[in-house]
């Protein structure tokens, strides 16, 4: 007599309606984005019920519920870079993002006194020329 052991399927229905009702969610979180306090509520809510999402497709889809512990070894490299890159670009992506050391408009260098040709202008202006 043969030992068969029983598999059992993952219930892919059940996590698939659970996909589209995560999906609702954080499009009525959209649609109703004017009751959130802030910009970043909104943004806490969809990140979180995306990671509800992911979470289900790589525990369920993807088989990673039913594997052996090695794939946390596996994972490790990718959990590093993710949390490494971004502290390693804060400094120059992060902090000089929104710190303007020269306006690029024009008109903002001329009300600041930075634009190299400001003589040459006023001149052109008040009418005399070279």
């Amino acid at each position: 007599m043969e030992n068969h052991e029983e598999h059992h399927h993952p219930p892919y229905k059940f996590i698939f309606m659970i996909l589209i009702v995560c999906t609702g969610l954080s499009w009525i979180a959209d649609v109703l984005k004017e009751s959130f306090p802030g910009p970043a509520w909104l943004a806490v809510t969809v990140l979180a019920i995306s990671t509800m999402k992911a979470s289900c497709v790589m525990l369920y889809f993807m088989h990673l519920k039913f594997e052996r512990h090695w794939k946390y070894v596996l994972l490790a490299p990718t959990f590093i870079l993710a949390v490494g890159l971004p502290l390693a670009l804060f400094p120059d992506v992060g902090v000089h993002y929104y710190d303007v050391d020269v306006p690029q408009n024009p008109i903002e260098s001329r009300a600041a006194g930075n634009f190299h040709g400001e003589a040459a202008v006023e001149g052109h202006a008040a009418g005399t020329h070279h």
